[in-house]
């Protein structure tokens, strides 16, 4: 029997997803972007809701300079970007693809209400739109 290929953002996006606070430092962030194999997390506050965003690009020259003068390393605050691209867990999968023609981030917070609830990567919509293809 042939599944039905997603056709909303919900049905890929990652929901138990790695995100860190502002005050994060950013040796802290290095770790978790390797350990979880991620370009970039979104940054929220104590109630999840979405307040920033941070990828390796933003952390790396910051954490290089840390180590190479031994200074204490950045919090995440200090180097996130708080204009971020976020999607609904509603939006259609090949509606998001079309925008990701023009945009560049590879991780897109999915946001209700302001409030975090998954990421969802362009691998992500990769594989399913593969998935619509073969079904």
């Amino acid at each position: 029997m042939q599944t039905r290929a997603p056709t909303i953002v919900r049905e890929i996006m990652s929901r138990d997803c790695y995100r860190v606070t502002a005050n994060t430092s950013i040796t802290t962030l290095a770790k978790g972007l390797a350990l979880h194999r991620l370009p970039g997390v979104p940054v929220v506050d104590d109630n999840d809701n979405l307040i920033g965003f941070i990828s390796e690009q933003d952390v790396l020259g910051k954490l290089l300079q840390s180590a190479y003068l031994n200074d204490e390393a950045p919090l995440v605050k200090e180097l996130m970007r708080n204009e971020v691209l976020s999607v609904s867990p509603t939006k259609s999968i090949t509606d998001l693809a079309q925008e990701m023609l023009g945009q560049k981030p590879k991780v897109y917070p999915v946001t209700e209400q302001g409030r975090l609830c998954g990421i969802v990567t362009r691998r992500d919509v990769l594989t399913a739109i593969l998935r619509m293809r073969h079904n």
